[in-house]
């Protein structure tokens, strides 16, 4: 296997790294975290000789001693950063009066519990503000700015529950943010990062995407209904290595960006954008981390109750939908009864397409509609939506590989946890998931052939804009697997010897 040999100053000393090919993005970063000193919560940025920004990656172009990188820390530990005096003041003063309420009565009252909530917020802003200006998304111009940083380290001794309820106080102190114009067109990309936002930031975005579609207008949707609706579905997304909140926003946040790319605002109503972007959100509600087959062989509850018919799937409607049966979080309350049984009749048909099982049977229908294909008519319509969120749901490989590649690794251990399920209860064990067997790169190199590259070439030919954005990328992903297939089995040849 090839290694890339990387030459960069850092702390203006002359530094060289060495990396393979196929060395993972977080083991690149780790490489230039460990020269430049700063532990795994520090921010670095990578400029060429031109002072422009690269991805701190394993495809980093190997350079010479003439023409090297620039690395800076531009952010520290957000643990040890300090914070002015007076917040500090304002803390332990309030630790004080908690401590003699606790003497006197016994236990906490509510507002102390709630004030010191917002002092832990507001020092979390600013160290953000203080540690993130370099990223441009928070301007001194008189406006408050959203910002963006990674997330804290989550403290153990903080329940579930507790975490939450940190999250929504977060979301609703940002929600009146002025979010950046640069942070809006940007959302509109699929180059987006989602790496560098936090949960409650991702709320704040989700937020945005439904107030600049103007569904809140168009629908009469309150915006604390819409806060209410977002939040239970953060909260409907379980701690999984996969299928989890951040994946959801993903598939939104790419579903909105072609939505924007294709125009689709001027070829489909307002309605079908809404059921797009909302089915995009709710597509894996409480995803267990087993998919359909394990649920089918194992014979779980599930399983049971939809008669091995899309079981996730079916769930996650059900959940969706028992989120919108609730006053508060019901964004669809103020809708005509019309438009309540349409949405839910999109909604429905839309996350069910998201069952591989039925993969060629939809892919097939969109081929042969394609060209006769007609936005006034329904069943066209239809198929077209369930393609959009089929593609926005399996999209990660149409992304910048530093963003794309995390999102495997993710893959492989959920995928790599049902296989050990299933040989742990005796069960067949799902071939493609199995750790002892499996291959990283010819996992993809199939999956990007086989599945995602035949669904983006179809989307490209009715909207030809999307080659840029989507088809290429997914063709680059598929020479970057393909390559590592190729060096990964002569490497193995060369270790085992010459076959017979």
């Amino acid at each position: 296997m090839t290694t890339k040999i990387i030459y960069f100053t850092v702390h203006g000393k002359l530094e060289r790294a060495e990396f393979r090919a196929d060395c993972s993005a977080a083991d690149v970063k780790d490489l230039f975290r460990a020269a430049a000193e700063v532990g795994p919560h520090h921010i670095l940025k990578m400029y060429n000789p031109s002072g422009s920004v690269v991805n701190i990656s394993p495809r980093l172009e190997a350079n010479s001693t003439e023409s090297c990188y620039r690395l800076e820390v531009v952010a520290s530990d957000l643990q040890s950063v300090s914070v002015s005096p007076q917040l500090d003041n304002m803390e332990y003063r309030l630790h004080h009066l908690e401590s003699k309420v606790l003497e006197d009565v016994g236990k906490s009252p509510d507002i102390i519990c709630e004030l010191k909530s917002q002092v832990e917020s507001f020092k979390r802003k600013l160290e953000s503000v203080k540690n993130l200006s370099w990223m441009g998304l928070f301007k001194e111009d008189g406006h408050q700015q959203l910002s963006a940083f990674p997330p804290k380290p989550k403290r153990p001794q903080t329940s579930e529950q507790e975490e939450r309820q940190q999250v929504r106080m977060r979301f609703l102190n940002m929600s009146s943010l002025q979010v950046t114009e640069e942070v809006r067109e940007h959302l509109k990309t699929p180059i987006f990062d989602n790496w560098q936002w936090e949960e409650a930031e991702m709320l704040v975005l989700l937020q945005v995407m439904f107030t600049d579609l103007d569904f809140l207008t168009a629908f009469h949707i309150e915006l604390h209904v819409l806060q209410n609706f977002l939040f239970q579905v953060y909260c409907n997304y379980n701690n999984i290595p996969f299928h989890n909140f951040q994946h959801c926003f993903c598939v939104t946040q790419m579903m909105y960006g072609l939505i924007w790319l294709a125009d689709l605002r001027n070829k489909l109503g307002r309605i079908d954008l809404f059921i797009m972007l909302t089915s995009a959100l709710c597509h894996d509600l409480d995803h267990p981390g087993y998919n359909n087959v394990y649920q089918i062989n194992a014979q779980t509850d599930l399983a049971l109750r939809y008669n091995d018919i899309s079981p996730l799937e079916n769930h996650h409607c059900a959940v969706a939908f028992g989120i919108l049966s609730k006053p508060e979080s019901n964004i669809l309350k103020n809708m005509t009864s019309e438009q309540y049984k349409y949405i839910r009749g999109g909604m429905i048909k839309c996350i069910l397409a998201t069952d591989m099982a039925r993969h060629n049977e939809i892919l097939n229908k969109f081929k042969m509609i394609q060209p006769v294909f007609n936005f006034t008519n329904k069943d066209h319509k239809e198929v077209l939506m369930k393609i959009m969120v089929k593609v926005s749901d399996i999209s990660n490989e149409a992304r910048p590989m530093a963003v794309a590649e995390p999102w495997l690794d993710c893959l492989l251990q959920e995928f790599f946890n049902q296989s050990d399920t299933e040989k742990l209860k005796g069960l067949p064990v799902t071939p493609f998931m199995d750790r002892d067997k499996v291959c990283r790169p010819s996992s993809q190199t199939n999956f990007i052939r086989f599945v995602l590259l035949p669904l983006v070439t179809e989307l490209t030919e009715m909207f030809p804009c999307l080659e840029q954005h989507i088809l290429e990328p997914v063709r680059r992903a598929l020479e970057y697997y393909s390559d590592m297939e190729r060096a990964t089995e002569e490497e193995e040849q060369e270790e085992g010897g010459p076959k017979p």
